[in-house]
């Protein structure tokens, strides 16, 4: 039986859709949170937020519902504690409901903060948390999903002038539904992250170094073991006058077993905003991640995109991660009106090794023709994107994708293109 919580939510979607009729002029919203702890001590708060996504992927159309309920207690300026629960739920979907569509009711972050991450000379962070690193290629929340992502972590933070190094010491939170969230033992990512500002006029310099130990891994060579890799490389972004660009390279080296691990990505980006109506910016990258072409040589060559959050880095449709891969897109994001955004993309997809697999953003094998018979044309996707900003606590939004499949898909599947739609409403409390 649908609980009555859908139907209130299902009806806050309808109003967000409806939102799109108002006016830009729409006095601004207030908020519930925000009349609740006038009437609270200072000290402690309360935040919040409800998503709603209907969506339909590879014909299979359902209702993602997402709730989240936040606390803050902040008894000095150099100290607080934060803790928020989330409910995430999937309403009409074919498969057994199931992270990331649905985990009831769990854990998602609790921690301390021994002065403040964004701005202290020094500070700690320790306990449940979100982590972001490399624009999120590298380590995110991935929030797009319903679940999303969390760590059981420890992140110092030293800040001097225009540097800023943080070091983390964590493990992934493992979701599981109806149960709360944990780490699994041995399963860590540490690492140094740096943050250098102004290397050249309107930019950031982010040099890193991060290492997973990774148990009960399959190896080349034959049994499973302890994966033990690093990765190496930076991240450079900046604007000059209207045009921004960012580059970003990416080593991984480690033993598995008996195996050896050696592969890299790349990234590369540059667009430029035209000042007429619209204020349209076109953009084109190339994204780019090694493969393996020979599974049996105890050479581990395919890229492991770590926890990166791809959703819409490489294609709104999620066919496509960061591995095995060569990726071009180009498009034009442009602002039709004020609280208007709208975007269309297109993008090209080559697997590196046509011996390898095709992966989505989740790392996962979508298909493969191990001999490279089927060729490294995988197809390519058109995207476009429209999002509305109500007042200042909420936002509806619509997305399509059209993915158009190539020599490889066609042979190593079905070989039909398919359509994802989505419409979102997305209000804080």
């Amino acid at each position: 039986m649908v609980s009555a919580r859908f139907w209130i939510f299902a009806g806050s979607i309808f109003c967000g859709i409806c939102a799109f009729g108002q006016a830009d002029s729409a006095p601004p919203d207030p908020l519930f949170t925000a009349d609740l702890n006038k009437k609270l001590p200072a000290w402690v708060s309360f935040f919040g937020e409800e998503r709603v996504r209907w969506e339909s992927y590879h014909s299979d159309g359902y209702l993602l519902q997402r709730f989240r309920w936040g606390m803050t207690i902040r008894p000095s300026s150099w100290f607080k504690i934060v803790s928020e629960t989330q409910d995430a739920r999937v309403y009409f979907q074919q498969a057994t409901p199931a992270p990331p569509y649905q985990n009831t009711w769990d854990l998602r972050q609790a921690y301390a903060e021994f002065g403040d991450i964004e701005s202290s000379p020094i500070a700690l962070r320790v306990g449940r948390q979100e982590i972001r690193l490399g624009g999120e290629r590298m380590v995110g929340v991935s929030n797009w999903t319903n679940t999303s992502r969390t760590f059981d972590a420890a992140r110092l933070t030293l800040r001097r002038g225009r540097f800023r190094l943080d070091t983390i010491a964590s493990s992934v939170v493992v979701l599981r539904d109806g149960q709360v969230g944990s780490a699994d033992a041995g399963n860590n990512l540490h690492g140094f992250y740096g943050f250098i500002t102004d290397p050249v006029p309107s930019s950031t310099l982010e040099p890193y170094l991060l290492w997973r130990l990774q148990p009960r891994t399959a190896a080349e060579s034959g049994g499973s073991g302890t994966l033990n890799a690093k990765w190496s490389g930076a991240r450079w972004v900046g604007k000059v006058r209207a045009a921004d660009y960012a580059v970003g390279l990416v080593f991984e080296h480690g033993s598995l077993v008996k195996d050896n691990v050696n592969a890299w990505a790349g990234h590369w980006l540059t667009g430029y905003t035209l000042q007429r109506a619209w204020a349209p910016r076109i953009f084109a990258e190339y994204n780019f991640a090694t493969g393996d072409g020979n599974p049996k040589d105890g050479q581990h060559n395919t890229f492991d995109q770590l926890y990166a959050t791809n959703h819409d880095r490489y294609g709104l449709a999620d066919e496509v991660g960061w591995r095995n891969i060569n990726h071009l897109r180009i498009g034009v994001d442009t602002t039709p009106r004020p609280k208007w955004a709208a975007s269309i993309r297109y993008n090209f997809y080559w697997l590196e090794d046509a011996h390898d697999a095709l992966y989505d953003t989740r790392g996962n094998v979508v298909a493969k023709v191990a001999n490279g018979s089927a060729g490294r044309w995988v197809g390519g996707e058109l995207d476009m994107l429209l999002r509305h900003q109500i007042g200042k606590s909420s936002q509806v939004g619509a997305g399509y994708a059209r993915f158009f499949t190539g020599t490889f898909l066609r042979i190593a599947t079905p070989g039909r293109s398919y359509n994802v739609p989505y419409l979102y409403f997305i209000t804080r409390l």
